[in-house]
């Protein structure tokens, strides 16, 4: 008797199907709707996920995967964290491979992985059995490392090497890419490294998440340029018109007697009230609209106006607080619109507009409000520039005096020039005022400098760093040493400022048209002092394949800026961020403060310690 069966082929993938049943074939969004679980310790809304929640997630989810690349360009509270955690339970529970996960910094990697990948593993019954208990031996459960069937989790941060080249990855996932360094140690940029562990994947997986920084340097910006940047449009709830929400078109009215705020969008097209009320219905009919057709790579942008947890208030709220401050106001482009900021640095400053805002008060006279004088210095082969500046509340700031002190540094003349102008009174509406602190440059005639500064207090030897994100004036490093070569302890200490986060700081608030916050007042100078003050603009520019960011000068000159960023970080020393006003005011001028009505001034306790005018470091700051 013969027997009739078949292809054998397709009879042994009958029999292997029967035992090994192929997984359902779900997408992420899919996935995460059946097994997801949001855990109390890290959501204010826990228990079973729901894409519905967040809808504009949903075709995110769906893409990852099908394309080469997916990058997400997105403010705060939308959920883009959770779209990436979502993808790591997909791909452990129904496509295991090796996944790795980078954050900008390690310490960063293990506070993801302690307080979300972990208590998401806990929670989500599909995944709690998939990686062992870390207290049973060979567990392969790391807080960096986490093996499951099929595959393993690797955290890692974009400023350790080691642990971007470590093994081959299939699944990559950069978090927050634009807080990434630029380089990985010594072995160039993270980005790069680490998607060459995935070269050997024909199905890689690549996805790029970060709220944006500073126009032209910022990484989610470049890589969102290169998509097909895909927008959100949501229909109007009156005419149907669909739409992408756009901060330009928030309206809203402000209580006159509280902080109340309504706010609503006004429609583009039928100029309808679109209020918070509507935002659930909006979002579940939206749809994205790709408007860079031809790319590769899928790039979707989102801003708080989309989120199910920030009101259309909340956003106007977060604008008004920041308005007038213009690192606030960056952070809030940043945060709540999910826009890089333009500081305005890039296009370079029309000193003739700062020219003609010039005010009626005098060099050399100080206004009511300021009160701290700093100074700054910059050395030139046969002058010395020096600016002095007086600073207020908020960093609001005055130019009291500008000059140049002509000669040769290597002779004693111009120093003592120098002198004069830093141990000089200047006349304050409320008395006399001398400067807290200087700041001298030794870029040039270094030695000539550090023995100026050796032998006088109050003034700081400083050295520019270009490198971005700085803090304006850093630890300094002691220079003097003996004839063993030891660091003298009381020796000259040169301190680090970091010029790319101050100019960028200074070209921002010169952009302010109101007084307040963070404005710079200027007395009746001449043309050339602007000319100078605006003589540079920040550049992009392509180095291995990266944007750099770089500040080039546009003319000849360049002492004014350079004095104004050496005083500003003389200014952060002294502590212009944490003082008193109103404490300071009362001891240096107390004759005066005493006689002011308790109406006009916070009524404050009487100060026992009171500083002589003028005479440097204010105690009780």
């Amino acid at each position: 008797m013969k027997w009739n069966l078949g292809n054998p082929k397709k009879l042994l993938i009958k029999v292997s199907e029967s035992v090994w049943p192929p997984p359902p074939v779900l997408k992420i969004s899919d996935w995460a709707d059946e097994f997801r679980y949001l855990s109390p310790e890290a959501s204010a809304e826990p228990g079973k996920w729901r894409t519905s929640r967040v809808p504009y997630l949903r075709e995110i989810l769906e893409t990852i995967g099908t394309v080469p690349e997916v990058v997400v360009m997105a403010s705060a509270q939308t959920g883009k964290t959770e779209a990436v955690l979502n993808t790591i339970g997909y791909f452990m529970h129904q496509d295991p491979a090796p996944i790795m996960m980078v954050q900008p910094t390690i310490e960063m990697a293990e506070a993801i992985s302690k307080d979300r990948i972990a208590t998401m593993l806990r929670d989500s019954p599909a995944l709690s059995g998939l990686v062992k208990d870390r207290r049973m031996r060979d567990s392969g459960n790391e807080i960096l490392h986490k093996v499951f069937p099929g595959g393993h989790l690797t955290l890692s941060g974009a400023n350790s090497p080691a642990s971007l080249a470590s093994r081959p990855i299939r699944v990559l996932l950069f978090d927050e890419v634009d807080r990434f360094p630029p380089s990985a140690g010594s072995e160039g940029d993270p980005v790069n490294l680490a998607i060459k562990r995935s070269a050997t994947f024909w199905n890689r997986v690549i996805v790029k998440v970060s709220t944006p920084t500073i126009k032209g340097i910022s990484r989610i910006e470049k890589d969102w340029e290169r998509s097909d940047k895909r927008i959100y449009h949501v229909p109007c709830p009156h005419c149907q018109k669909l739409q992408p929400l756009v901060w330009e078109r928030v309206k809203w009215e402000k209580s006159k007697s509280s902080d109340k705020v309504e706010a609503w969008y006004e429609c583009v097209s039928c100029f309808g009230k679109i209020t918070d009320a509507h935002k659930p219905t909006f979002l579940a009919e939206g749809r994205w609209v790709q408007t860079n057709l031809g790319s590769s790579i899928a790039g979707f942008h989102l801003s708080e106006l989309y989120s199910p947890w920030r009101s259309f208030a909340d956003v106007v709220r977060a604008y008004l607080e920041a308005k007038d401050d213009p690192q606030l106001l960056k952070v809030f482009w940043n945060t709540s619109l999910g826009l890089p900021y333009d500081d305005g640095s890039g296009e370079g400053l029309l000193w003739r507009n700062l020219f003609t805002r010039r005010e009626p008060y005098h060099p050399l006279s100080v206004p009511r409000g300021a009160l701290v004088l700093t100074a700054g210095i910059d050395v030139q082969a046969n002058r010395l520039a020096v600016s002095v500046w007086g600073w207020g509340r908020k960093e609001e700031a005055w130019l009291i005096y500008h000059t140049e002190l002509f000669g040769n540094p290597d002779q004693e003349k111009v120093w003592h020039e120098l002198d004069a102008v830093l141990n000089a009174t200047y006349s304050h509406e409320l008395g006399e005022l001398g400067i807290t602190l200087a700041a001298i440059d030794t870029g040039y005639a270094a030695q000539t400098v550090y023995n100026y500064v050796r032998v006088r207090s109050k003034i700081y030897a400083v050295k520019g760093s270009s490198s971005l994100w700085k803090p304006p004036i850093s630890r300094p490093s002691l220079i003097d040493v003996n004839y063993r070569g030891k660091t003298i302890k009381k020796g000259v200490a040169v301190w680090p400022i970091g010029t790319d986060t101050i100019k960028s700081t200074v070209f921002s608030r010169l952009k302010l048209i109101e007084p307040g916050p963070g404005y710079f007042h200027f007395p009746q100078i001449d043309e050339e002092y602007f000319e100078q003050l605006t003589a540079e603009k920040v550049v992009s520019t392509m180095v291995n394949g990266q944007h750099r960011r770089k500040w080039i000068q546009i003319r000849n000159r360049n002492e004014a800026l350079d004095c104004l960023v050496y005083a500003y970080a003389a200014a952060v020393s002294v502590g212009i961020a944490r003082i008193d006003w109103d404490k300071l005011e009362s001891q240096l001028f107390p004759a005066i403060t005493e006689e002011i009505e308790p109406t006009e001034r916070e009524i404050k306790k009487p100060v026992k310690e009171r500083s002589r005018r003028g005479s440097g470091f204010v105690k009780g700051w």
